[in-house]
């Protein structure tokens, strides 16, 4: 860049072969610089999910070349004269799945003015693979530098390390903020589906905001260990009892579902449901739409919702709680150098529970 001392480069993907550890190298042209803006010197990225499917076009063609990655912590190096949040050159922030909305832009719309960006219908603007308002694409932090919007950037507390907070600012958020939304809270019973990425996150969330009963499920016994030293009070293995459902029916409030595969047996989870109770589903399945189950639903007046990351103000809650509950993730830290070969063992299960790609300094 001309009017920087630095260059944006960053691990891209060309075509759907860059999500087998196929991603190249390569200098990116940010986002033109608005004085909005904040530049930042990346340390930390985290491996999500997302980056996987987008790398590979799973959920719809990308827009190659491409530059993953949504869990961006590192140093703030260059300030715009009309940046939000307090931030200034040398904090230590962070940015999460969204890098732009119609916040402050054309006129707010109603999500936008109640602080529910992430559900903004005219320009939610993802961290990668995105276009910006002002026309500049989005690329991620797999990468030396990382240009976003100072409403998008969160200044991260001191008590929480770098490699801890990555993670949290999109699969993080993405479990607590269906929690948050929901009650989770004492006295609620919650079901975790799927100990991963996500679903590890789901357990400590859960725990933190101090529900009574928390169950991570799951199809084998392989995970049981983590998920009761995660916090969980009781595991649930489908596939080694076959009575699973029925010796469990009616047991839960609030199921959290992260698993991304529609032939998950819904309408035996939905039986886990107390009356009144709620499933919501995360994970985006690549292999077909879910089928909703009507009568299941029916029965016991359960909800059956989504939910989509979280808002930058959700994101500080969630930072303000980790930081006082003393929030551990499990992540392991790789050499940004080894991102493609990162990505493979992501895919094939290897993360326990999240990997993240760290910059040399």
């Amino acid at each position: 860049m001309a009017d920087t001392y630095y260059k944006f480069e960053g691990w891209m993907g060309f075509d759907p072969k860059a999500g087998d550890g196929n991603m190249v190298w390569k200098e990116f042209e940010p986002k033109p610089w608005e004085e909005t803006d904040v530049d930042i010197k990346i340390t930390h990225s985290g491996i999500c999910g997302s980056d996987l499917h987008t790398l590979r076009s799973g959920w719809g063609p990308t827009m190659y070349p491409c530059c993953v990655g949504h869990e961006i912590v590192g140093i703030a190096v260059r300030v715009g004269s009309k940046a939000e949040g307090n931030i200034t050159t040398g904090d230590r922030v962070g940015v999460g799945a969204q890098n732009d909305s119609c916040q402050g832009r054309n006129g707010d719309c109603e999500e936008c003015a109640s602080g529910l960006e992430q559900y903004c219908p005219k320009n939610m603007v993802g961290t990668y693979n995105s276009i910006h308002l002002n026309g500049g694409k989005s690329y991620g932090g797999y990468a030396l530098y990382h240009r976003a919007p100072s409403h998008f950037v969160i200044k991260i507390p001191d008590a929480i390390p770098s490699a801890i907070a990555a993670p949290m600012l999109c699969g993080g958020i993405t479990s607590y903020s269906p929690l948050r939304y929901n009650g989770c809270g004492p006295g609620k019973t919650v079901g975790i589906i799927g100990v991963g990425g996500l679903g590890h996150f789901g357990i400590i969330f859960a725990k933190a905001l101090g529900a009574e009963w928390v169950v991570a499920i799951s199809r084998k016994a392989n995970k049981r260990e983590d998920a009761l030293k995660l916090g969980a009070n009781a595991y649930i293995a489908t596939d080694d009892n076959i009575n699973w459902a029925k010796n469990n029916s009616r047991s839960l409030d609030l199921i959290i579902s992260t698993v991304s595969s529609s032939k998950m047996p819904i309408v035996d989870y939905i039986s886990l449901l107390k009356t009144n109770g709620s499933f919501v589903q995360l994970g985006i399945p690549e292999d077909g739409a879910l089928s909703v189950p009507a009568s299941s639903l029916i029965k016991k007046r359960v909800k059956f919702s989504g939910s989509l990351i979280g808002s930058p103000s959700e994101i500080c809650e969630m930072l303000q709680l980790a930081a006082e509950k003393k929030v551990q993730a499990w992540v392991e830290e790789r050499p940004m150098k080894e991102a493609n070969q990162a990505i493979v063992d992501m895919e094939a299960g290897k993360a326990r529970y999240r990997y993240v790609l760290v910059n040399k300094q």
